[in-house]
């Protein structure tokens, strides 16, 4: 039977402002990439969605990002590689002090927006994030974009690694994700997102916009959850998935 992983970035409130329906995306998703404090998230958000993950055995892991709550960690912040690799470290030591709060343990580390988007395409930003990783007790595994320099950079390091595609985001011919900024780069249908995710578990083939499929590899999908309506497009998702054969598992343990 084919398989798969459905992970969400989630805990992304902060303070009383809150984003997205955490609840109702831990009954769907195997996997929970929570904000530790950079992007998003305090200590009340970050115990709350620790609390509420393992309460549903969703396996967890950290998201850290630049600690840019107004753009909500998609713009890049210069940054020496060093300041990256504590920026990461400081966030997720700052998670893994919570879940053990809460009760569970941190098992991943996945990073947010404009700074994964950098370590996919730059080795020096990679390398800087697989420092982090290596230093970070409780081995933590990495979850990184498919067929990026930051999957390639870890691999080479021999740390323990897992790859992820995005249901709902467009790609480039060159295997990165389509800028926000260009139209078409999200993708809100059901069906269309379900179709193009049962295509590529069938084939290994990705779609991209202008170019023909690629190939990439996948333990994990990921589902954004600050796009409306996720939750209602991540129950479709597995209930689409399910019926063409597919198990929804976690990519690790619990």
């Amino acid at each position: 039977m084919r398989q798969i992983d459905l992970n969400a970035d989630l805990g992304e409130g902060y303070g009383p402002w809150t984003m997205g329906e955490d609840a109702r995306m831990l009954e769907v998703v195997t996997s929970a990439n929570l904000a530790c404090g950079g992007h998003a998230g305090d200590p009340e958000t970050m115990f709350t969605a620790l609390s509420l993950a393992a309460a549903r055995g969703v396996v967890i892991g950290a998201h850290p990002g630049y600690a840019d709550r107004e753009g909500f960690g998609r713009r890049v912040i210069p940054m020496e590689p060093a300041a990256i690799t504590r920026m990461v470290v400081a966030q997720t030591a700052a998670l893994q002090g919570l879940a053990a709060l809460a009760g569970t343990e941190l098992r991943y580390l996945k990073p947010h927006g404009a700074l994964s988007g950098l370590a996919a395409a730059n080795p020096v930003i990679a390398g800087a994030i697989a420092d982090a990783l290596a230093a970070l007790p409780g081995g933590l595994a990495l979850l990184a974009i498919s067929g990026t320099a930051l999957e390639q950079t870890a691999l080479a390091r021999g740390l323990p690694v897992f790859s992820e595609i995005f249901a709902d985001r467009a790609y480039l011919p060159d295997g990165q994700l389509m800028p926000r900024s260009r139209p078409g780069a999200v993708l809100h249908d059901a069906d269309e997102i379900s179709e193009r995710l049962i295509g590529y578990l069938d084939s290994g083939l990705m779609p991209v916009a202008g170019g023909d499929p690629i190939p990439l590899n996948a333990h994990s999908v990921c589902i954004h959850g600050d796009t409306p309506g996720a939750a209602d497009l991540a129950l479709r998702l597995r209930d689409r998935l399910a019926a063409a054969g597919v198990a929804i598992r976690p990519f690790l343990p619990g």
